[in-house]
């Protein structure tokens, strides 16, 4: 029986350090002539269509049209991936150590919930020189909603294997209502937007991802 691990990206495993951002007000200025459009809108632990939603509803009062969430999706990544080129990305304390913990033992599998698009991940994940510790995920693209994502990276991981247990691993509020909504366990890492004291509803909290193997040791011998 397996122990699948569901990591989010942003303040989880890395740092992009506003790369997304910047694209996505470069891609509205340019489509609809808004200038930081995203100003005041918070990012994290979102799906990226939610905040195309979001910025849309706060300048133009109303929700992107599947055709706009669709163009926007296609400027976007260009963007992303030349930020990301010229922006070094941070990964974050105790990522490789946990994963390579993790990768190891034979009853884990790694998988990724984001709310980046696939594309999106995968270029993030690549920029960090992470891509390759993950086989698969749920995405922004696969649903609007985190809790849809979070369900459907647990079903791919439950196509060819027998699973014991569902552990997603994030930084927001957001990442542990999408655990609760599935079923799954959560372990919760104040490195990103979100405070510990926020994050207390949590299975677990820890300061930095360099706590979760000892963790794991414990729970899983």
């Amino acid at each position: 029986m397996h122990v699948v691990y569901l990591f989010d990206i942003d303040g989880t495993l890395l740092h992009a350090h506003g790369s997304g951002r910047t694209a996505f007000d470069s891609v509205f200025q340019e489509q609809h002539g808004l200038v930081n459009a995203s100003d005041g809108i918070r990012y994290g632990g979102k799906t990226d269509p939610q905040i195309v939603d979001e910025i849309f509803v706060a300048r133009m009062g109303r929700k992107a049209t599947a055709a706009e969430q669709a163009a926007f999706i296609a400027a976007y990544l260009p963007k992303l991936r030349a930020l990301l080129a010229s922006h070094p990305v941070e990964v974050l304390g105790g990522v490789h150590d946990t994963l390579q913990f993790l990768a190891k033992r034979p009853e884990v599998v790694l998988g990724i919930a984001t709310g980046n698009v696939k594309e999106g991940a995968a270029a993030k994940l690549t920029a960090a020189q992470l891509h390759d510790w993950f086989a698969f995920g749920g995405y922004g693209c696969d649903s609007h909603v985190r809790a849809e994502l979070v369900a459907k990276a647990a079903e791919r991981a439950k196509q060819d294997r027998e699973v014991r247990e569902v552990i997603v691993v994030g930084d927001t509020i957001h990442d542990i209502s999408a655990a609760r909504a599935c079923g799954a366990t959560v372990c919760a890492v104040a490195t990103g937007s979100d405070t510990a004291e926020a994050l207390a509803h949590a299975d677990v909290v820890f300061a930095s991802l360099v706590e979760l193997p000892a963790w794991h040791a414990s729970r899983f011998g």
